[in-house]
């Protein structure tokens, strides 16, 4: 079992998949980097200057928490039982863009593939019949007598 393990893991689409996994994992920090830094703090202006985390249901604060309640991050650093709501909507807004920037990378992958296939096709289709069915017209044009096929065999 161990050997097959050790084969499994050595094949090239595992390595790949590894590979994949890391940098979705830092392509997402710089996602919600993306969101939390650029996007959010303007939709944020043109909704009135809010913060979207700041948004969120406060449902019971801790014991002996002395501090504001209108600091989300203080509330669930004392671990405040909320609903988080603002949150959840820059997480969503997270998903859409990183949906649309794998879309736009896969639609591009799928162009260059299409192109690098188009060159291929035109090959096969200029080469023409190959001499093994130049070969088998022959025979099945003389076998049906077709006009200009000799009638006796090939010595006439």
């Amino acid at each position: 079992m161990l050997t097959e393990f050790k084969e499994f893991i050595a094949k090239g689409n595992v390595m790949e998949l590894a590979v994949a996994v890391i940098i979705a994992g830092a392509f997402a920090t710089i996602v919600a980097s993306l969101t939390d830094d650029l996007i959010m703090p303007v939709v944020g202006w043109i909704f009135g200057g809010m913060d979207f985390s700041q948004y969120f249901i406060l449902l019971s604060t801790p014991e002996g928490y002395e501090g504001s309640t209108a600091d989300y991050a203080a509330l669930k650093e004392a671990g405040a039982a909320m609903i988080g709501y603002g949150a959840f909507i820059t997480a969503i807004i997270n998903f859409v863009i990183l949906a649309f920037i794998i879309f736009l990378m896969v639609r591009y992958v799928n162009k260059v593939k299409a192109r690098l296939e188009e060159p291929k096709a035109e090959e096969e289709a200029a080469a023409g019949p190959t001499e093994i069915e130049l070969l088998q017209e022959i025979r099945d044009a003389l076998k049906s007598g077709a006009p200009g096929a000799p009638k006796n065999g090939p010595m006439g």
